[in-house]
């Protein structure tokens, strides 16, 4: 099946069904969640396949449980988002009524990535549904096993008269971003989503980009360091740190870079029990730390790497297990290193004071600001996610992503006789009196 087939299907479909009522987008939500909990020990061992060593517990976490749990949260909420929203009449036009509706775009089309196969597959998926689309998911060809699952999932879930599944490498990928989709989304690098956003421009296309970017972890001084040490290193281990959202660098003011080693030892932390994926990623991962010397916490394959922030780096993503560390003379310096760069994902800070936290909120942008803890909001199926400028933008998961994928609708029910009609032409000069009045 090739893009713009399964594009074609899906609007022949749209045509003679429309959009799917109610109460069959939250059967569908519900089947979905159902069909993916049944494959949970086989999407495990399929990805563990495709990465050639993937930490189980990771992929139950944050492939299955995220997309079940987040299939339930939108059909327990489906209701209210699609609820007709009142808005206010200007007093001429009483006693009309106007109202806003939430409307389906279409047929939506999803190209995933291969860090989070099945998530990144399907929770744009979830919200497409709920909002009453019809969807056509493109998954990752470097995660061959998952993407076999996907169409499993999509048909059993959902059937050919809702979704599609097209498997392809990167020619298909450049079909599948050049087609005139209602909306599409993309998840992947900065460089690529800029060519899938030059595809869509042909069809003025909508989009929905989830880039990438260097997340940021600022320790500051009132941080407990063996803590934030734990902490950052916690979130790094999640999938070999190739996770969009993952800590890329660092900043530490008030401490040494010396001290943040020992704390990072003493946390236990050492290995992610995950790959990098590919020959291909590996290579980049070497090629950005050329010339840095880099502090393995534990041995090889598998383990977290610290090292200064300096050459790629400072300046690229590093999507993998090396951790970059960056003395910072204080909040200020800190703050001007992040503005320096892309807006990123998130920033994550530790040891803040509100007077800190106000002074990061107000002195950067990024998609989310986190104090505590890092990466676990993206398990919170009620927060937007998304970027700012190259981190990407629009917003998914939960209401926001079913407002991503609607269009709002103006509706308006005159009455029988309003002000408004006095101006109406031909106008008598008991109009123009009425216009200064109004005006006045």
């Amino acid at each position: 099946m090739t893009p713009a087939s399964a594009l074609a299907r899906l609007r022949t479909v749209e045509a003679e069904d429309g959009a799917p009522s109610l109460a069959r987008r939250r059967a569908l939500l519900a089947a979905l969640r159902r069909s993916v909990i049944a494959r949970a020990d086989a999407v495990a061992e399929a990805a563990h396949a495709d990465f050639g060593q993937r930490d189980r517990t990771d992929t139950l976490l944050a492939d299955v449980l995220l997309v079940a749990e987040a299939a339930a949260y939108s059909r327990r909420w489906l209701r209210d988002w699609a609820r007709p929203k009142p808005a206010p009449v200007p007093l001429p036009f009483l006693p009309a009524r106007a109202w806003t509706e939430c409307v389906p775009k279409g047929v939506v089309g999803i190209m995933a990535p291969w860090n989070y196969p099945l998530q990144l597959a399907l929770l744009p998926a979830i919200d497409a549904i709920a909002a009453g689309n019809r969807v056509v998911l493109k998954p990752s060809e470097s995660a061959p096993r998952v993407a076999a699952l996907i169409a499993e999932i999509a048909a059993e879930a959902w059937g050919p008269r809702i979704a599609a599944v097209v498997q392809g490498a990167s020619e298909v990928a450049a079909d599948f971003a050049a087609q005139p989709w209602d909306h599409l989304v993309f998840t992947g690098g900065t460089e690529t989503g800029r060519k899938v956003m030059r595809a869509a421009a042909e069809h003025l296309t909508p989009l929905t980009l989830e880039l990438g970017g260097k997340c940021p972890a600022l320790v500051l001084p009132g941080a407990d360091l063996a803590r934030a040490a734990r902490d950052i290193l916690a979130a790094k281990a999640v999938n070999a740190g190739q996770t969009c959202i993952a800590p890329d660098t660092v900043l530490l003011v008030g401490h040494g870079a010396a001290e943040f080693a020992r704390a990072a030892r003493a946390s236990g932390i050492a290995g992610t029990g995950t790959a990098v994926i590919n020959t291909a990623q590996q290579e980049r991962l070497d090629r950005l730390g050329a010339g840095s010397a880099i502090t393995w916490l534990g041995a090889e394959p598998g383990a977290i790497g610290l090292a200064p922030s300096k050459g790629g780096l400072a300046e690229e993503e590093i999507f993998g297990p090396i951790l970059a560390v960056e003395e910072c003379a204080g909040l200020d310096a800190a703050l001007a290193w992040i503005r320096a760069r892309p807006h990123p994902l998130a920033i994550y800070a530790f040891g803040a004071t509100g007077a800190e936290e106000a002074a990061i909120a107000a002195g950067t942008k990024s998609g989310a600001l986190l104090t505590g803890r890092a990466l676990d909001y993206a398990a919170f199926p009620g927060l937007p996610f998304g970027g700012v400028g190259a981190s990407g933008f629009g917003r998914r998961n939960g209401e926001a992503g079913f407002r991503e994928f609607s269009h709002s609708r103006a509706r308006v029910r005159h009455g029988g006789w309003s002000l408004s009609r006095l101006l109406d032409r031909p106008r008598a000069a008991m109009a123009q009196r009425l216009a200064r009045r109004l005006v006045r």
